[in-house]
């Protein structure tokens, strides 16, 4: 079986995209798995196949890159909607679509760039050390002083070891580490399913720019900028307390190159 695809990426989390209106397709794990290997198959953090939804632009299929479903991807979100409008299953630079999370809203600006409507985040657990919470996938947020240097932090020993601990073994957890720097919010993700780094999460921006938020004791409209390895992400929502909604993920999403492959067994 040949399927085309595109490649997209978001501040560096990049994504395998296939147009499900154009071509029908039934995909193992294994063969997404594969697909996403760096090594053997066209390499990417997951794959998402847009798929017709009734009453909506279209459904988000996403997979993580061991080729298993997953929850929301925020990155994966604003990426699917460039690569929806690019190829024509938009006609205009504004949408509304369904994941695995419930339905999104989104708009493509200059410059490449998207603005994603997120869910309202849940599951709240606040301690003081860290911050959980959902913003469509579990996040669990750790602050690190400003004279840390969370460049050069062994991520995968850290990310690895919390997301493999007894409290989130059984459901897995994306770890985020992060600090402020004057206006700047740093951060770096360590995502199950992918079960290393990534140059950037859009969940996990979101989820660190609560975590500050709440730290900070934000009140009313807030917007964050914060820096990803792979980018520059921008995260507004109104805050109340714990009373957050509103959530917008903003940030590029670019298409990297397309081509066709022949998927093997």
């Amino acid at each position: 079986m040949k399927i085309k695809f595109h490649k997209y990426q978001g501040t560096g989390n990049d994504f395998i995209m296939v147009n499900g209106f154009e071509q029908s397709i039934d995909l193992s794990s294994h063969q997404i798995a594969n697909l996403c290997s760096r090594r053997f198959g066209i390499g990417a953090d997951g794959l998402i196949i847009l798929k017709k939804e009734k009453d909506l632009d279209f459904y988000m299929d996403y997979y993580n890159s061991d080729g298993k479903p997953s929850s929301m991807c925020g990155n994966g979100g604003r990426c699917a909607v460039k690569f929806a409008y690019s190829t024509g299953v938009l006609k205009k630079n504004n949408c509304t679509f369904n994941a695995i999370d419930g339905k999104h809203e989104a708009t493509i600006l200059e410059d490449d760039i998207v603005s994603l409507k997120m869910i309202e985040p849940y599951g709240l657990d606040v301690s003081n050390d860290k911050v959980i919470v959902n913003t469509g996938s579990p996040h669990v947020v750790f602050f690190k002083e400003e004279d840390f240097n969370l460049a050069e932090m062994d991520l995968q020993k850290e990310g690895s070891s919390i997301r493999n601990s007894p409290m989130f073994i059984k459901n897995g957890i994306n770890v985020n580490f992060t600090k402020r720097d004057k206006d700047l919010i740093y951060l770096r993700t360590y995502e199950r399913g992918v079960e290393a780094e990534t140059l950037s999460c859009g969940t996990g921006n979101v989820a660190t720019a609560i975590a500050h938020a709440i730290n900070e004791n934000a009140a009313g409209v807030v917007t964050y900028n914060l820096k990803n390895k792979g980018g520059d992400l921008n995260v507004r929502f109104s805050i109340n307390e714990h009373n957050i909604k509103d959530v917008w993920l903003t940030g590029q999403a670019v298409m990297v190159f397309k081509g066709e492959i022949n998927i093997v067994n």
